[in-house]
């Protein structure tokens, strides 16, 4: 229990940092401070959880494919735009942006994911991944 709290709170933090290089880069969205961040990466991974606990709840599952990709890459945007409405100091700029710092941030959280398992570190940069596996 306390590894898994372990490990979301590690995820949350990264997932943190990248919020914020995403919103330093200018692309699609951004936020104030380190603490927005830290604010809108425990909102994103609630509000994930439960978007796709709805989605799979009428069929709609995480599949694989090209259109499984488009599918989570829209879902992704409709999140950020969702969680812009609760967090304060971040702002995404639309449903484009949201598109673009969706891939954005699917990007720089796999760069950091490839970074920490060459540094032995098995942790997922993603905290919804975590909390998912953590309550099913």
């Amino acid at each position: 229990m306390l590894s898994t709290l372990l490990s979301i709170v590690i995820g949350l933090v990264l997932y943190a940092l990248v919020i914020y290089i995403v919103g330093r880069l200018g692309m699609g969205l951004t936020v104030a401070n380190f603490t927005s961040a830290l604010i809108a990466g425990a909102v994103i991974a609630i509000v994930a959880w439960l978007v796709w606990w709805l989605l799979g709840a009428i069929g709609i599952g995480n599949g694989s494919g090209l259109i499984a990709a488009i599918v989570n890459l829209i879902v992704a945007a409709v999140i950020l735009l969702i969680a812009d409405r609760f967090v304060p100091g971040m702002k995404v700029n639309g449903f484009v942006g949201a598109l673009i710092a969706a891939v954005a941030i699917a990007v720089v959280a796999w760069l950091i994911g490839l970074l920490l398992n060459a540094l032995g570190m098995g942790v997922d940069a993603n905290p919804t991944t975590l909390l998912l596996r953590s309550l099913f």
